[in-house]
């Protein structure tokens, strides 16, 4: 059922060449049946893969389609950053570029944002990942939760819907998945209201996750300590 909706959908994108042209399609054809009104965006950031070719031949035959590409990677919050940046439409929506959520689950997103409700939050019905990820994954939730004092179920689904005010009302710094926490804390403490529904899960077919190493996760633990003494203890939200 079409609506009156503004929407921009975007993916960040690294190495995903195995995945990424058919979330852009499967999103236009979403879209198309959602509103009139999209727009399409994919940031390349700095994929050493075949996706900045696929991207290319992909935007000549997609019109709705808005490419950003990054010349050195910034990280999965620098993909964010520019991400919204870009976005221009009233509502902004955004998922991995790796295909382990189905973009098509966006049309059940789309009826939940009601006036009041500023953020259509996803949580996974069941996570589909190998136990190192599951155990580091759960670990990774379970702190966030409790030491930022997050009201989310999962904090790790990056299956979002948000109004463009609400995300354009706050300033995000982190360059790494850190930046997902900082975002939640600070739409959270603007008193944002969040709803939450559930999406499916898939393994990944495609290219290999960036942040599950040692290296990784040391520094985002480290960042994590960092943000919560600039937003739990110092309650510095714009900075």
């Amino acid at each position: 059922m079409r609506t009156k909706v503004s929407i921009s959908v975007f993916f960040p994108c690294y190495n995903d060449a195995g995945s990424i042209a058919l979330l852009v399609k499967a999103a236009e054809a979403t879209l198309k049946k959602l509103t009139d009104d999209f727009e399409i965006i994919v940031v390349d950031d700095g994929s050493r893969d075949e996706s900045r070719k696929i991207l290319k031949l992909l935007a000549l035959e997609t019109p709705n389609l808005k490419l950003v590409f990054h010349k050195k990677n910034r990280g999965y919050g620098g993909a964010l950053k520019s991400g919204f940046a870009a976005a221009s439409r009233d509502l902004v929506f955004y998922t991995d570029g790796d295909g382990q959520y189905d973009v098509k689950e966006l049309a059940k997103l789309v009826p939940k944002m009601k006036p009041g409700i500023d953020v259509v939050q996803g949580y996974k019905i069941k996570r589909h990942d190998s136990i190192y990820r599951l155990v580091i994954g759960t670990i990774y939730h379970h702190f966030s939760r409790f030491v930022f004092n997050l009201k989310v179920k999962d904090i790790d689904c990056d299956f979002r819907l948000i109004r463009k005010k609400a995300i354009d009302s706050i300033t995000l710094n982190y360059n790494s998945g850190v930046i997902c926490v900082e975002m939640v804390k600070k739409l959270q403490a603007k008193g944002y209201k969040f709803f939450e529904l559930g999406v499916h899960h898939y393994p990944r077919l495609h290219g290999q996750s960036q942040f599950f190493n040692f290296r990784r996760v040391s520094r985002t633990l480290l960042e994590l300590c960092r943000l919560w003494w600039q937003l739990v203890i110092l309650r510095r939200y714009e900075t």
